[in-house]
């Protein structure tokens, strides 16, 4: 958990940026994944949220689908995105659901 940072220092911004665009991902799963680049530590958005950002307000499924696919975690922090109902939904990086549970406790997201 606390590599997540040193990941993070020591690939920047840029360089995760670069590597989204680079990637074989399709733009709206590009678009998603810069969304959830932004959202800082300790705050949440939906999943709906993301696919409004994304272009596409009503592609909610379609945007937890590359979230779930995310070749970027930790660095594009999925773990921060949520369902409309307030309830956690699914990840797909080991440890699954409770290790959500755990990184947003973590940041003091919930």
């Amino acid at each position: 958990m606390r590599g997540f940072g040193i990941m993070a220092a020591v690939m920047g911004r840029k360089e995760i940026l670069k590597k989204i665009r680079e990637s074989s991902l399709t733009e709206f799963q590009k678009k998603v994944l810069v969304a959830t680049l932004n959202i800082p530590r300790g705050k949440t958005m939906t999943y709906k949220e993301i696919a409004k950002l994304a272009g596409n307000p009503r592609a909610y499924r379609a945007a937890g689908t590359a979230l779930g696919k995310n070749p970027f975690a930790p660095l594009v922090p999925c773990h921060r995105v949520i369902r409309s109902d307030g309830k956690i939904g699914n990840y797909s990086a080991q440890g699954g659901t409770k290790r959500k549970i755990r990184l947003l406790k973590i940041e003091r997201a919930i």
